[in-house]
Order: C-alpha cells, then sequence, then structure tokens
C-alpha cells in the first residue's frame, strides 16, 4: 500500500494520575511518594496518538466527559493529527481517569474509573455507519461496553474493514466477538484468562493461541514483554524476538505495540515483519514515562531497528 493507511479506533480516554514510589505498598500501609504527573492516556486514545504519530490518518470515536480533562484530551488528539468530529461529550459522567502507581522498578498498578467510556452506546454507533467504509482498519479494546465492542467488530467485518482487538483489560469474551476479529492481541495475562493456559513462555504462548485460533481469530498475536511477540495462524506459528532496553515506565507498552501493528497492517507489511515493527515500537515506549508522551514516531523507531541490527 502507497497510500496513507487510513485507521478508525474506537476506544476510550483515561487521565492517568501517575504517582511515583520506590515501592508499591501493601494492603493498609503507606509509604511516601517521589513524584505526580497527570498524563493523557487510555487504551484507545494512546492507540490513536501511537498510529498517527507512525504516519497514519487516524480517526477517533468515543465519549469524554464534559469536564475540563475533556477538553485537554481534544487538544491533544487535535495537536497530534488525529480526528475528533466524531468524539462525543457526556453530562452526565466524567472523563475516565486511571489511578497509577508506578515503582522504582517501572513496575505499575493501576486502578481505572472508567466514566464517561461506559456511556458510549449502541445508538452513538450507530451513526459510524458511513465511516467504517472510509477506513483500512478499525481498533478496538475493551475499556467501553463489551456489547458495543462486538457490535462495532460486526458492523467492521460487514463492511470489509479489518477488525483489530486488543482484549485488554483481561475479560471473558463471547464468542461472537470472536469470530469477526482478523487479529487478536493478548498479553500473556490476557491470553490465561481467555484460554485457562498459563504463559509463561513462547511454548505456553503457543499453546495459548492454538486455542484462541479455534475461537475463530485469523490472527493471534500474543505479546511476551521483552521476549518479544508470538504470531499465530493456522498455518503458522512464530517467535519474533523483542529488543532489550532499559525499563523506565511500562504503562503504554501494550498500545504502542497495537497502533504500531496496525500500522503496518494496513500498510499490508508482511506479518512478521509488522510485529518486528511492533515490538521496536513497544520497546521505544517504555524507555520514557507517560503514556501518551512515551510514544514514538517513525523516524525514531525506524533509526532504533538500524542501530539494534548493527549492535
Amino acid at each position: 500500500m502507497t497510500q496513507q493507511p487510513r485507521i478508525l479506533v474506537i476506544g476510550s480516554f483515561m487521565m492517568d494520575l501517575v504517582v511515583r514510589t520506590p515501592r508499591a505498598p501493601q494492603t493498609g500501609e503507606t509509604v511516601i511518594g517521589t513524584s505526580f504527573n497527570r498524563f493523557p492516556g487510555g487504551k484507545g486514545a494512546n492507540q490513536a496518538v501511537a498510529a498517527s504519530r507512525l504516519g497514519a490518518a487516524v480517526t477517533m470515536a468515543g465519549k469524554l466527559g464534559e469536564d475540563v480533562f475533556g477538553d485537554q484530551f481534544l487538544s491533544v488528539l487535535q495537536e497530534e493529527g488525529v480526528c475528533t468530529k466524531h468524539i462525543l461529550r457526556d453530562k452526565t459522567a466524567s472523563t475516565g481517569i486511571g489511578s497509577i502507581v508506578l515503582d522504582d522498578a517501572g513496575n505499575n498498578r493501576i486502578v481505572v474509573v472508567p466514566g464517561a467510556n461506559m456511556k458510549y452506546n449502541l445508538e452513538d454507533l450507530a451513526a459510524l455507519a458511513d465511516v467504517f467504509p472510509a477506513h483500512d482498519l478499525l481498533m478496538l479494546q475493551l475499556e467501553m461496553d463489551v456489547l458495543v465492542v462486538q457490535a462495532a467488530a460486526q458492523m467492521a467485518h460487514r463492511q470489509g474493514t479489518k477488525v483489530v482487538l486488543n482484549p485488554a483489560p483481561a475479560r471473558e469474551l463471547p464468542g461472537e466477538l470472536l469470530q469477526v476479529v482478523d487479529y487478536l492481541t493478548p498479553n500473556e495475562t490476557e491470553a490465561e484468562l481467555l484460554t485457562g493456559v498459563p504463559v509463561t513462555d513462547v511454548d505456553s504462548a503457543r499453546k495459548a493461541a492454538a486455542l484462541l485460533l479455534e475461537r475463530g481469530p485469523k490472527h493471534v498475536v500474543i505479546t511476551l514483554g521483552q521476549n518479544g511477540a508470538l504470531l499465530a495462524t493456522h498455518d503458522l506459528s512464530l517467535h519474533v524476538p523483542g529488543f532489550a532496553v532499559d525499563t523506565v515506565d511500562t504503562v503504554a507498552a501494550g498500545d504502542a505495540f497495537n497502533g504500531a501493528l496496525a500500522v503496518q497492517i494496513a500498510r499490508d507489511c508482511p506479518l512478521e515483519e509488522a510485529v518486528h515493527f511492533a515490538n521496536a515500537v513497544g520497546a521505544l515506549s517504555v524507555t520514557r514515562p507517560g503514556a501518551i508522551p512515551s510514544l514514538p514516531k517513525r523516524e525514531e523507531v525506524e533509526e532504533f531497528i538500524r542501530q539494534a541490527r548493527t549492535a
């Protein structure tokens, strides 16, 4: 594909309220933090910006509250080149927030309050019926009503638009949804919840992927952190190694990976190369703090890959 890939993201907005601390508190314990920051995030917004920074023409749909966080999100997305004309505002619910405790090892613990994200409904989705055909690919996550996610995937499938589903946060999924997914992209935890197979290495990821493929997705890509990702279809099972980096903040690594994978798929890139590129984007993102602020641009990723090849 030589033209600019066109991606529709229906997803969530979360203002991330990030507390840094040497270690996370135990139950009933108070610890002294070292810093506090506020970052725009949420899986939908993160993936939309990731795809835009990597060269896609991105349209986002979803719902914000009528509050200062909602105003900030629209400003950020517009600055990033994301089309916001299909983002709605809700008068009864606040913009979603994520409360994040980040320790010195780069591990995070997150509490999400979805707010207006859960107010996006089937009637809102129906208004997008004419928008799907103008896009090569639809990206979905699970910080919204799963019935809306399923209906969106089915609409895209009927109209010939590829569907990428990042099944996060982890939850059980109806077969009717999985059967219209072209690319399912769980991490180890999500793959285990969906299959019952503890994913601890490449071999166990292969077992989980095989079970997921039986439920309907055409492709399964299980992310494995610094170990890269496992790519599986009915004809192929391939481990694509990751990149060794110094971890600062893992909060948006999966979203960076998914945004990158979607862009490369929409460019008709060979799938192994697409996963390799997405691994690089995910690796770069964990070397920086925050969600959207950590997402790299295409030229940075290409230079990172070149340096890795010559190292």
